[in-house]
């Protein structure tokens, strides 16, 4: 297969190729990078690809080897190294002290407009804001995950309401 014939079969799948790169990042600015990427890799290494093999299979390998890659490649950038002897920074946590004057207040206010709910209601929207999961509530409170739901929902629009009014 000639240079021109294996750019026009590589420009006729820019729809599949479009596609995939979206289902694969769910952005489709990542998406266009990595039609591009793919494209300058399958030109690149054209004398790498069989003749008569299937071409839309070899870039569609191609390109998800590249997303691969890149997702490595930006995991280890945002991983935190931690080279002290003790981790000290992996085990430190922000304190209380590093807290705005702001934030400590809205805290509080936030706390006291909780703690005015009725037990029904706080009581779970604090189990769920504490990690706890809907079914795990249920079984605790002994009720079903629908009231669960809707306790922690309500709760949550009477704490908006309140705290609007506290601004």
């Amino acid at each position: 297969m000639g240079t021109m014939e294996f750019t026009k079969q590589l420009t006729n799948l820019q729809d599949n190729l479009s596609y995939f790169a979206n289902t694969l990042t769910q952005n489709s600015e990542d998406a266009k990078d990595l039609v591009q990427e793919t494209y300058l890799k399958a030109l690149t290494y054209r004398d790498k690809f069989e003749e008569n093999t299937n071409l839309k299979a070899w870039t569609y390998t191609i390109m998800k080897n590249t997303f691969i890659n890149n997702y490595r490649r930006n995991t280890k950038i945002n991983t935190v190294l931690d080279s002290t002897t003790d981790l000290f920074f992996l085990n430190s946590s922000k304190s209380a002290a590093d807290a705005s004057p702001e934030s400590v207040l809205s805290h509080k206010e936030v706390s006291a407009v909780l703690n005015n709910l009725e037990d029904e209601h706080r009581i779970p929207f604090k189990m769920h804001h504490e990690g706890f999961k809907y079914k795990e509530i249920a079984d605790h409170l002994d009720l079903s995950i629908g009231t669960v739901k809707s306790r922690i929902f309500f709760s949550r629009k009477k704490l908006m309401k309140s705290l609007h009014d506290h601004v």
